[in-house]
């Protein structure tokens, strides 16, 4: 199974100071053999993949518990957002489905209650 066919990842970006940091994403596969994942623009992982593009994926749970012995994948992060975003957008909402619209109207309602002014973003992954 290819890792854009795991229902969870655990995407690992790196500080400028090289420690690396792990959070579990949704991913999903494109066309043209590279994949993507959807997050805000103004998260952690965004921060870190414009300071270094350079990323792992390996299989995990929904907590981002990733089973003994999984080996890691490797690409290059490129985030993307506007016009350029939809196709991930949608590959994200075809693998979910329903799931992607009840974090949306989550998101929605937690906005009404913060000051978050965040967009959405999509990262584009080219596996190595």
């Amino acid at each position: 199974m290819a890792i854009a066919d795991e229902r969870y990842v655990s995407l690992t970006t790196f500080r400028r100071n090289g420690e690396a940091v792990s959070s579990p994403v949704w991913i999903a596969p494109l066309a043209d053999g590279t994949a993507g994942f959807t997050t805000g623009s103004s998260s952690g992982k965004v921060k870190r993949i414009r300071n270094n593009p350079s990323v792992t994926l390996r299989p995990c749970d929904s907590r981002g518990r990733v089973p003994d012995g999984t080996v890691a994948a490797t690409a290059t992060a490129t985030v993307l957002t506007g016009a350029d975003a939809a196709p991930i957008k949608q590959a994200i909402k075809a693998k979910y489905g329903l799931m992607v619209t009840v974090i949306h109207a989550m998101g929605a309602v937690r906005s009404l209650f913060t000051r978050s002014t965040a967009a959405d973003c999509v990262v584009h992954l080219q596996l190595d």
